[in-house]
């Protein structure tokens, strides 16, 4: 008997991440336009006119948005919600490029469990959880997936079936052409108008100085920016024993090398490029976090999450 191909929703979320990150919030540390303290309120209310669904009433709810045709049929209380009525717009940045097709070893594809995740899968993971508790809280969530360009690009929805349109288009993506980060950066810069929150999932395998100044972009027009830098274990520390021919992704070529003799300038190498990314990050109050495809998604999603609920 053919074993079931697993949904988009199995695949990128587990029940088991599901009712860990349940009750997380992910929440803008900055002050971002149509933020106010207290889930579900926000200074935009009711200047849409698109309706998208209705939700239980909260207390500090508008008492003039009811729907008493609604309460008299199920003696609850609800809310109508519109497309705008929402904490933040977020938008998720997921690089597909060919790099992000690599894996040193092999992993569990439905759970994230393993070492050796190919970084795009471990990628769509993150993009997939984090969508869930954006919407989940009520928040819009659009997603741009690149390589040397653009090849998706979802608007902003803060409504349940958005995240299955959403889940469904990371289940198609694969590792694509070459990596070209920050026209990507710049171009929904200047797209997204209203200030928000931007997260990029990337290797950022590409030039720093670009890519910087295209975080910057986002910093100078008030958004507040997570950076999720995913790396394969052997990309930190080349840990192979013998003889290794390596495949660029990207372009196809091959070369030789006895990495024994190139570890500890490799080491150096690294170190500097990840400490430069992250000196800068911060000095631009960018949240800046390297995650490597060791550590199951779940378990890093969660530790971030609590991070930035201890820093308020």
């Amino acid at each position: 008997m053919r074993a079931k191909k697993p949904s988009a929703i199995t695949k990128f979320l587990d029940p088991s991440v599901v009712s860990r990150l349940t009750g997380m919030e992910l929440k803008a540390r900055l002050i971002v336009e149509g933020f106010i303290a207290g889930m579900h309120r926000s200074p935009y209310h009711g200047f849409s006119v698109e309706f998208a669904e209705y939700r239980q009433y909260m207390q500090g709810d508008n008492v003039k948005n009811l729907d008493w045709k609604v309460y008299g049929k199920t003696d609850r209380f609800y809310v109508k919600v519109y497309e705008e009525e929402t904490n933040l717009k977020a938008t998720i940045l997921l690089d597909k490029s060919g790099s992000m097709g690599f894996s040193s070893l092999g992993g569990d594809v439905e759970t994230g469990k393993g070492d050796g995740l190919d970084k795009l899968t471990y990628g769509g993971l993150l993009a997939a959880s984090l969508s869930y508790l954006m919407i989940r809280q009520q928040d819009a969530v659009s997603l741009c997936a690149f390589d040397d360009q653009i090849r998706a690009l979802l608007p902003h929805r803060s409504v349940r079936k958005h995240l299955f349109f959403l889940l469904g288009n990371l289940e198609r993506l694969s590792a694509g052409a070459k990596t070209r980060i920050s026209p990507t950066l710049h171009y929904i810069a200047e797209r997204v108008k209203r200030r928000g929150l931007i997260i990029l999932i990337s290797d950022l395998m590409d030039d720093p100085e670009k890519i910087l100044m295209g975080l910057k972009h986002f910093r100078h027009r008030k958004h507040e920016v997570i950076v999720f830098h995913i790396l394969d274990p052997r990309e930190l520390d080349l840990d192979y024993r013998d003889e290794v021919e390596f495949r660029d992704l990207e372009n196809d070529k091959k070369i030789r090398v006895e990495p024994a003799f190139l570890k500890e300038q490799y080491a150096k190498r690294v170190e500097g490029w990840i400490s430069k990314l992250d000196r800068e990050c911060k000095g631009h109050q960018i949240d800046y976090n390297l995650l490597t495809t060791r550590t199951p998604f779940d378990q890093a999603l969660t530790a971030y999450l609590n991070k930035r609920l201890r820093m308020g």
